[in-house]
């Protein structure tokens, strides 16, 4: 018996698309993907990469092999710039991009090198939310926040437009604070030696990692240091005593920037693929993603590394995006200024 003409039509369009379903689902087979981590090797960022890589292909039809490339540079433009721009467009690149690329086109650092648009990527998630904190050798002196209006309170710190600095303009310029960043120090590591040799009176971290923490557990132990301030949305609960840059600011302005400029600590550790994946593997990878971040065997292993696990999918990082850029015009030119202003 012939079928009418539009029963064999959905038929064919049945089997086509069957057909693709099938397709997209082997697409992996046999492939190995890569994660191009915007840190070094041991860094924080890494850390987390890593873990990932060893879950995330059990969750992907085809279970491809998935490894890490580190490719720090430029506080992460060079490893943003090239999942934008150069790495294949399949769906085998993924970016385990630095927080402050969120918000970079928004602060204009970097503003010649950056050659991407943060909405134009496809975001798979953020596997952490990030807390930066203020600790001080307890030879300081310091005890409290408030204690840092009393003098010239100096910093380890990386570089001008790093959070370690950025950070502290911003609250001596809404809080009143006399913080002084010394910067030079490579990395967090260096910086917190100086704090240990009492080089400076502390160190202002924009986040935290394991190795960061059991540090700072080993002083505070020890009595030789003390978590005086934390930078964030919320309070990271290792360090209760400690208020946040927000508890300390009444004035709405001034909450404001730094409401906007912990975006990116929301953020936190961001996974993405480049502008032209195709939908079919960036859903697929999506999919991946938030199942490796609840999946037991992975979170029991990021505890026994002391990772904690904050799951963000892309449609929350978006609205986060998009929240920061739609900020009114005066808070953005705010935080521009105070994150391009030389320390005082």
């Amino acid at each position: 018996m012939r079928l009418p003409g539009w029963i064999s039509a959905l038929a064919l369009g049945a089997t086509l698309l069957g057909a693709h379903g099938a397709a997209a689902q082997d697409y992996f087979r046999g492939k190995t993907i890569f994660i191009v981590s915007a840190s070094s090797a041991g860094g924080g960022y890494d850390q987390y990469a890593r873990l990932l890589a060893r879950h995330l292909g059990k969750h992907i039809p085809g279970a491809p092999s998935v490894v890490v490339q580190n490719m720090p540079g430029a506080e992460g433009v060079k490893a943003a710039n090239y999942i934008y721009n150069l790495a294949p467009q399949d769906g085998t690149y993924i970016g385990a991009l630095s927080r402050s690329l969120s918000l970079s086109k928004l602060y204009a650092h970097h503003e010649q090198a950056m050659l991407f648009d943060p909405f134009n990527f496809h975001w798979l998630g953020s596997l952490k939310r990030d807390t930066g904190i203020m600790v001080v050798n307890t030879k300081s002196g310091l005890q409290s926040a408030e204690d840092l209006k009393s003098r010239e309170v100096t910093l380890s710190s990386q570089a001008a437009n790093s959070p370690n600095s950025m950070y502290a303009r911003m609250l001596n310029a809404l809080y009143g604070s006399k913080l002084k960043p010394v910067e030079g120090y490579d990395g967090s590591t260096a910086g917190m030696l100086a704090v240990e040799r009492f080089e400076v009176d502390g160190h202002l971290a924009g986040g935290t990692t394991a190795p960061l923490k059991n540090k700072i557990a080993s002083w505070t132990k020890a009595g030789s240091a003390k978590v005086l301030l934390q930078f964030g949305m919320k309070r990271d609960m290792d360090y209760p005593d400690a208020p946040t840059a927000l508890d300390l600011i009444s004035d709405p302005e001034g909450r404001g920037v730094f409401e906007l400029a912990f975006t990116e600590q929301e953020i936190g550790a961001p996974y993405v693929l480049g502008p032209k994946a195709p939908a079919a593997q960036v859903e697929i990878l999506e999919k991946a993603f938030i199942e490796t971040a609840r999946d037991p065997a992975f979170l029991a292993e990021a505890a026994n590394e002391n990772a904690p696990i904050y799951l963000l999918d892309a449609v929350a990082i978006q609205a986060l995006l998009r929240k920061a850029y739609d900020s009114p015009q005066a808070q953005i030119q705010k935080l521009r200024d105070l994150a391009k202003a030389k320390a005082n």
